[in-house]
């Protein structure tokens, strides 16, 4: 292959989560990547049946649990937008399992997260959801927090209000853009600065994780905005922002802690500058996909 830049890494996982919010599966054998991402990535999401917002675990006291369920999808998918989709296996906390084709999975889902819920596998008309704000200095500019804050149900919360799909297509569940990155690099310099931090990859629900060379210890990312990453023999991706984090960044899942102290520390070392949107804590970054093809852990990583 001819490669047109310096070869960064290579790919060392791949995860796809085909429930919105839920926890995901590495795919080992790697997928298909396309225009909507992952085949198969964030396909089915939850909407709450009282006011129709889709359900996220950004705004934790609603729908924290979703943190606790498992998704992954029965088949693999044969194209990008294969129709229907393949069904989604769902592992609650108690090792139950449900099924998006089942006729009781919202019943199910319903009583496992405590509130009426339907699965649905298209958004709805203005699909909006919640992200609720926690109290870590420099997260995000308070000029910005102040004007999307929305009135909720508990006053104690600061809560804003955002549209699905700011930069993915139309008719996707993803919150900004289909693709998320992330280097090993980071999650190693991080874990530098706040030694007590489990900086573990579930945090952050990467789709492609990139192995760095050893000794590459940096926010690397920060510095690809604008540029192209060559994954394998086909794939091309142009990398568009960096990734804003949240709450969600914090919240305990598995064996990993609940730690204002993960996102404290990306608010104090990697704020980064969002034109007149001001500075933002950041780790990883989001990208579109300019050639399709089917990535796989060990492909190259080329930055052109």
């Amino acid at each position: 292959m001819t490669t047109s830049g310096p070869i960064i890494g290579t790919v060392e996982t791949v995860i796809r989560y085909p429930v919105k919010s839920m926890l995901g599966e590495t795919l080992d054998a790697g997928t298909r990547i396309g225009g909507r991402g992952l085949t198969g990535d964030r396909i089915y999401a939850l909407v709450d049946a009282t006011d129709r917002l889709v359900a996220s675990a950004k705004n934790p006291r609603k729908w924290g649990r979703l943190l606790t369920c498992h998704a992954a999808l029965v088949d693999e998918p044969t194209a990008e937008q294969s129709s229907p989709m393949p069904a989604a296996r769902i592992t609650l906390s108690d090792g139950t399992i449900t099924r998006s084709d089942d006729d009781a999975v919202d019943d199910v889902l319903s009583r496992e997260l405590g509130r009426p819920v339907r699965l649905i596998g298209q958004p709805p008309a203005e699909a909006h959801y919640e992200d609720v704000w926690p109290d870590v200095d420099g997260v995000a500019p308070a000029e910005f927090i102040a004007q999307t804050r929305v009135t909720t149900d508990d006053p104690s919360e600061t809560t804003s209000r955002f549209k699905l799909a700011l930069a993915a297509p139309p008719g996707t569940f993803f919150d900004v853009a289909p693709v998320h990155l992330l280097t090993t690099a980071s999650l190693q310099r991080a874990g530098q600065l706040y030694e007590s931090g489990r900086f573990a990859v579930a945090r952050f629900r990467p789709n492609l994780v990139i192995r760095t060379p050893p000794g590459a210890v940096d926010f690397l990312e920060n510095e690809w905005v604008s540029r192209r990453l060559r994954i394998g023999d086909r794939v091309v991706l142009q990398v568009t922002l960096r990734v804003p984090r949240c709450v969600m960044t914090t919240l305990p899942q598995g064996d990993l802690p609940s730690d204002l102290g993960i996102l404290r520390t990306l608010a104090n070392h990697n704020r980064v500058e969002f034109g007149r949107l001001g500075r933002w804590a950041c780790l990883g970054v989001y990208g579109s996909v300019v050639q399709p093809g089917v990535v796989r852990p060990g492909d190259s990583v080329v930055l052109e």
